[in-house]
């Protein structure tokens, strides 16, 4: 008989680091592509100087994150939330502010886009140790498929109003709501409430060590369940986000379709994402975790090569839905289970680092293949460039692992048959 955890919450405190989530989240989505859009908008972009602004940001970003994941491990991690949000703010704030005075440039947008990427790490890095904290072991799940739920109710929502206020205010709209948006987070870290202690340090020195730098990675390449696991998140986000600036190129330029279109062919296919993250659960109850990371995450790299043959008209528009519903599908059941089960692998002491260190080359990897795929495009097209990924993304479904290396998974969902079995 399977445990049944429905309808438990996660608890209040949790409820609060909810609130903060979406509405940050919400605001992320609000400015979907905006950097982007304001270059192409604003600034005459073109897709090789679109694809440098998105990969120098985050490749810069990323770099100067590097020592951030020790930094975060041995404090508490609310206060560090909190002043990542508002870094954010502020930095993202004077990109609406430099518009109104006829200042803003490509260069500005690097820097700020630089400044939030760097926080993004350490904000994701404190939010994943304060999750695994907050919320009981075998809840991890549920309150993982409310985050995911909450991401894709987002997307939905945000692309195309963000886009529709770009159109009636301004392209610098959705920059100032996300901005706004960071200020709500805080507020909601804030309410969590109760006394953090803090982590003890595993050395004397108060300062991190060089190799305190490297223990993520350290961890992640030794566990033979997480290792296979990682190569394929950071190549598959890698890939799926370097077509990403191709397509805004391809479709609001070559092909002449509205920014409101080009947010709704983003946003309706989130519904995907509710019913993924729905799914997750009695999936994962009746396959476990490995076959169901297995298949969605096999699934998920099936989709995108769609986008390839994107063209004009209703037809078109329809095309990038269909083939962003799968991808979404498919991703809204592969993300809850994957962050739950990463979770539970992580010693408290290194959550942190781990984090920070997969967040780091993932967003190095997406910097990295989105500066080669802008100055492929510049040789052979938009389209065949958004072809290539697609192509390549086939191929990552051999990355994850074919055997459950893990099989002592603590999973409130597993039966108690299922676990002795498996011991």
């Amino acid at each position: 008989m399977v445990r049944r955890t429905v309808g438990r919450s996660p608890g209040r405190r949790f409820g609060w680091f909810w609130a903060a989530y979406a509405a940050s989240t919400f605001g992320t989505w609000l400015a979907f592509d905006a950097f982007a859009l304001i270059a192409i908008l604003a600034l005459d972009a073109g897709p090789t100087e679109v694809s440098a602004l998105a990969a120098a940001g985050l490749a810069v970003g990323a770099v100067v994150a590097v020592p951030l994941g020790p930094w975060v491990e041995f404090r508490r991690k609310r206060p560090v939330m909190i002043a990542m949000d508002l870094i954010r703010c502020a930095a993202l704030m004077s990109v609406p502010t430099a518009y109104l005075l006829d200042r803003l440039s490509l260069a500005q947008l690097l820097v700020v886009a630089v400044v939030v990427g760097a926080a993004d790490i350490a904000f994701t890095a404190a939010s994943g140790a304060c999750l695994k904290a907050l919320v009981r072991p075998e809840d991890l799940l549920v309150a993982n498929g409310r985050l995911e739920a909450t991401t894709w109710t987002a997307t939905a929502l945000g692309p195309p109003l963000g886009t529709a206020a770009i159109g009636l205010v301004g392209p610098v709209a959705s920059v100032a709501a996300n901005a706004v948006s960071f200020l709500l987070s805080a507020a909601g870290i804030r309410a969590i409430g109760g006394r953090e202690p803090r982590p003890a340090r595993t050395t004397t020195s108060s300062r991190p060590r060089a190799g305190d730098l490297l223990e993520g990675w350290r961890h992640i390449l030794a566990d033979p369940a997480l290792r296979p696991l990682f190569f394929n998140t950071v190549l598959v986000n890698g890939l799926i986000m370097a077509a990403s600036p191709l397509l805004a190129v391809l479709m609001l330029g070559d092909l002449a379709f509205t920014p409101w279109q080009y947010g709704l062919a983003f946003g309706v296919p989130c519904v995907g994402g509710l019913i993924g993250s729905r799914l997750a659960r009695p999936l994962l109850a009746r396959f476990g975790h490995h076959r169901v990371m297995l298949t969605a995450g096999t699934l998920r790299a099936c989709w995108p090569l769609g986008l390839a043959f994107v063209h004009p008209g209703p037809t078109g528009l329809l095309l990038v839905v269909t083939v962003e519903l799968g991808l979404i599908t498919c991703m809204g059941v592969f993300n809850p289970v994957f962050a739950t089960y990463r979770l539970q692998q992580l010693p408290p002491d290194l959550v942190a680092r781990t984090l920070a260190a997969w967040s780091i080359t993932s967003k190095a990897t997406i910097a990295a293949m989105t500066g080669a795929w802008g100055l492929l495009a510049g040789f052979t097209g938009p389209r065949t460039a958004i072809a290539i990924a697609g192509l390549l993304l086939l191929t990552t479904s051999l990355l994850l692992p074919r055997n459950d290396r893990t099989p002592q998974l603590n999973d409130a969902a597993q039966t108690p048959q299922k676990r002795r079995t498996l011991a």
